[in-house]
């Protein structure tokens, strides 16, 4: 066997980073992480200004203070060590799981939801797409065409020779005689 295929065009290095940054996900992604920046701030700027105060009319304000005692009663040195048990600190999980969950919601309502409406209005406008013919719907139509030929010549689907005659499952029969030759 013989290689004829060209042999690849070599890139440059930078040639290769500039075409991965110009692609589109690496775009996407860079706009994403500076919108999720921005907003990663509003969340924080709720969470501490409304969130925090609302748990705090329940307990303190700051939700970094709420921990329990997982062995034994903890107690605290006078800056607020720890000196005997083990303590969970589950307030920062939880200002976290708020943040992170406002954060998802604020993206998914202003940004993903009406992005996808956008996209479903354009395929909408720009009407159905075609799908093309797998081979199986090509050969079954040649082969349609055929018998209707065959039928208009003969006055029945059903050759007397015995030639492309679809049998119960839809296939075609032996061909003698009269087939198409594909011969050159």
């Amino acid at each position: 066997m013989s290689n004829d295929a060209p042999a690849p065009e070599k890139k440059g290095v930078l040639t290769g980073f500039k075409e991965f940054l110009m692609r589109g996900n690496v775009v996407e992604l860079a706009v994403a992480v500076v919108v999720g920046a921005a907003f990663s701030k509003i969340v924080d700027a709720v969470v501490n200004g409304f969130i925090n105060p609302l748990v705090g009319a329940v307990g303190t304000k700051d939700l970094d203070k709420y921990r329990s005692c997982l062995k034994g009663p903890c107690e605290y040195s006078s800056t607020g060590e720890v000196v005997d048990g083990i303590p969970i600190h589950w307030g920062p999980v939880l200002s976290a799981t708020l943040t992170f969950l406002i954060t998802a919601a604020v993206v998914y309502f202003l940004m993903i939801l009406p992005m996808n409406k956008f996209k479903e209005r354009q395929q909408a406008k720009a009407g159905p797409v075609e799908v093309p013919k797998t081979e199986v719907e090509l050969l079954t139509e040649i082969r349609d065409v055929l018998l209707a030929q065959r039928a208009g010549e003969n006055g029945s689907p059903e050759a007397d020779d015995g030639s492309a005659t679809a049998g119960p499952d839809g296939s075609v029969g032996p061909q003698r005689g009269s087939g198409i030759s594909t011969n050159k």
